[in-house]
């Protein structure tokens, strides 16, 4: 229980019990080989993982008895840390739509760098949305502004799969794109892991 008058610690993480911090009497033990041994005492458990140059982690504290695993304590930090990191980017990246916009009569300098900026949001596993507003007789060429959208969504394929075909709003075209699995992306204009360092 805190004291009072002291802050609560933040993103707080139970402690691992392991070796000789084990307190129940009773414990279900997985060997190194993730093959059950049994149901013993924690001492006798130790014994055995001390033989084979390990540790004795308790793995599953509210079981009943607990489950303990023998293994090697550094690489199980390790493993747990790495999984909460690609959890919690999971999370921030999930959820998010970018918006790339163009004009009917972009300009190849602008079109290109508007493809890159999609390229980089995708690379960072957000979802994109393309999408072409036509201002006054502009309407007049709905064609060339599907043609647009068609070539950006073209130009992304290789990091970007489309959702569904391009559709006119009112006076907007618009298409959703998702990110490729991380392995099948292939980035033209940024080198791998660049898009992933961080929002910009």
């Amino acid at each position: 229980m805190p004291r009072k008058g002291s802050r609560p610690r933040r993103n707080y993480v139970p402690r691992i019990r392991k070796n000789e911090k084990i307190r129940s009497r009773e414990i279900r033990v997985i060997g190194p080989d993730a093959k059950q041994i049994g149901v013993m005492s924690p001492a006798d458990a130790l014994v055995i993982a001390k033989r084979v140059g390990l540790d004795l982690v308790e793995i599953s504290p509210s079981a009943r008895p607990p489950v303990c695993r023998i293994l090697d304590f550094g690489k199980y930090q390790y493993e747990i840390s790495k999984k909460e990191k690609e959890s919690k980017q999971k999370k921030t990246s999930s959820g998010k739509v970018k918006e790339v916009k163009f004009r009917v009569r972009i300009e190849e300098h602008d079109f290109m760098f508007k493809v890159k900026h999609a390229e980089e949001f995708l690379g960072k596993g957000n979802k994109v949305k393309l999408s072409l507003m036509f201002r006054g007789r502009e309407m007049e060429h709905k064609d060339l502004g599907f043609e647009t959208i068609k070539r950006a969504v073209k130009e992304l394929e290789q990091i970007g799969h489309q959702d569904s075909d391009a559709r006119l709003s009112g006076r907007m075209i618009s298409t959703m794109l998702s990110p490729l699995p991380e392995k099948d992306r292939v980035y033209r204009f940024h080198k791998k892991g660049e898009a992933d360092e961080g929002e910009e």
